[in-house]
Formats: C-alpha cells, structure tokens, sequence
C-alpha cells in the first residue's frame, strides 16, 4: 500500500473553496477583521513553501505533524461581499452557497470575528437555540420553541447541536505545522450564540436537512464539509496580514486533511457525545446586479 504521500487524488481535479466573511459589526468595528482577511486571500492556493512548527505555551514537547498528501490545485473562490450580521440575511444566505452555483463547493469556511483576544479558533459546534441577541439592524431572530414541530421552519428535524466531519484534531496539527511560528491556534467547543455561530449552524443543519431529505444518498450532503474560523477583533493592517497568512495555512490544513480522509474512504461521524452534552450547556447580500448570481463561472 502507498504512503499518504502516494494517495491517489484523481476524485479532485481541482479541489475548490469557498470563504465568506462577515460586514462591519456596529459603530464598535467599523472594519470587520472577517471580510478584511477574505477579501485579500489568493484565487489559488500558493505552492507550499517550508514553514517551521509555531510554539505554543505549552512546555512539552508538540507531536510531529501528519504527513503532507500531494493535493490537487486548490481554488479559493471568496464569497464577492461582506455577509451582514443580520440573521435573515444569513439565513437567506446559505443554502444559495451549497444548492446555488454550478461550480463543485468541496468546502466552506466561514470566518467571522471574535473579541479583543489574540488566538485564532477553529469551532467544533454549532447550535441551533439560544439566539438572545439582536444583530446589527436590531432584530431577534424569533424562532421559537413551537416552530420545532412546523415542518416550515428551516430547521426542522435538525438536532440541537451538529459538528463538521472535518477532523479538526488532524486539521489543527497540521495548520500548527504551517503557521508561524508562535502562532496560537486553538479548537473552541463555544462560538458564540451570535452570528457566527448561527452561519456555521446555518451551513451544517442545511446539509443535514439535505442528505436527510436524499436519503444518503447525495454525496453533495453526506460529509458536512464546513469550518468556522474566530479570528480576532483587530483590523490593522499588521493583524489582517498575519490573519491572512494564517487563513491561508489553515486552508491548505484543511484540503490536505480532506484528501487523506476521502481517499481513504473514511467518512467520521459526528461525536454524538460530545455534540449532545454541547446542546445540554448550552435578500442575500453581495448578489452580481448583472447576473443575478453571486458565483463566478
């Protein structure tokens, strides 16, 4: 049997991913760190270049990375405007970005901002209830305990919490292994009860809902292929930079995490467990006028 090295990647002549970043989040951050890192990312992936481990706080020693696969060319198609931080704007959003283009989305990665902390995080969970906060045109989301059983609501049958298949324990080695060094890069199990949670909850429960309603069948929605990125709330010109660099790291973390677990045929289940005991704690913008589409053929 070849070595990860070897894997065939013949499933992927091109392997495409989709980034969307939010807009500015009132008079408090006139400049969203979100959209600034995604609007600056490459169409393509660049050639990997040798990149030493980041540190980490920690005094023991880190494990050594997994191996690198050979990945095909990687497109980074960057939704063309901020998302705002208005909750049915995103919930008119997202099912246009999976069901809406005819260009083969292998992967959504969501990136919003979080508070004056330096670590960037990847989410683990997302979470259907518990929206309390009104987003930046003053509005609640109004979803309420009844709708559960309207087979109208967006969400129905979806469970109360819902992870990525996206291994995040091998994604987060290897974007530690090409990031800078001293890089803090961490796994979150909270993003929030916002918006970012609910784009990130938006994007899995809508594959859930369809792999439910094509019975497994769709390999389009078997595998909830998605990821949310904290970054922090600074939006100089230094931090989007470096966010930028560390969104780029992490997108090649995620593909090459992605072409090793499809080529080996695995497709993780969501950890029951962990999703479980979460749930117990706890008109679409930037469209082409032209076109009428928000995608580039």
């Amino acid at each position: 049997m070849g070595s990860v090295q070897d894997s065939p990647v013949e499933e992927f002549e091109e392997f495409t991913v989709l980034v969307t970043g939010f807009d500015a989040f009132k008079s408090e951050y006139p400049q969203n760190p979100s959209w600034e890192i995604a609007r600056r990312l490459p169409d393509y992936l660049p050639a990997r270049t040798k990149t030493a481990s980041s540190t980490t706080s920690s005094t023991t020693a880190a494990p050594p990375p997994p191996s690198a696969p050979s990945v095909p060319p990687v497109r980074i198609v960057v939704y063309p405007g901020p998302v705002r931080v208005n909750y049915q704007a995103v919930r008119t959003l997202v099912p246009t970005l999976w069901d809406g283009t005819p260009t083969k989305i292998d992967l959504v990665l969501h990136i919003g901002m979080a508070g004056p902390r330096l670590h960037y995080a990847l989410e683990r969970v997302g979470r259907r209830d518990g929206y309390t906060l009104r987003d930046v045109d003053d509005q609640l989301l109004g979803d309420t305990p009844a709708d559960r059983g309207d087979p109208r609501w967006p969400w129905y049958g979806v469970p109360a919490a819902l992870e990525s298949h996206i291994d995040l324990d091998d994604v987060l080695a290897r974007w530690r292994a090409h990031a800078a060094p001293g890089a803090d890069l961490r796994i979150s199990v909270d993003a929030g009860r916002y918006l970012c949670d609910f784009i990130y909850f938006s994007s899995l429960a809508h594959l859930y809902r369809r792999d439910q309603e094509a019975g497994h069948k769709d390999a389009r929605y078997a595998r909830r292929r998605v990821a949310f990125l904290h970054v922090p709330a600074a939006a100089t010109p230094e931090r989007v930079e470096a966010g930028q660099a560390l969104v780029v790291a992490l997108i090649r973390s995620l593909v090459e995490s992605e072409v090793v677990a499809r080529g080996s045929g695995d497709t993780p289940k969501t950890k029951a467990s962990a999703a479980a005991a979460a749930a117990a704690s706890a008109p679409a913008p930037g469209a082409d006028t032209v076109t009428g589409k928000w995608y580039r053929d």
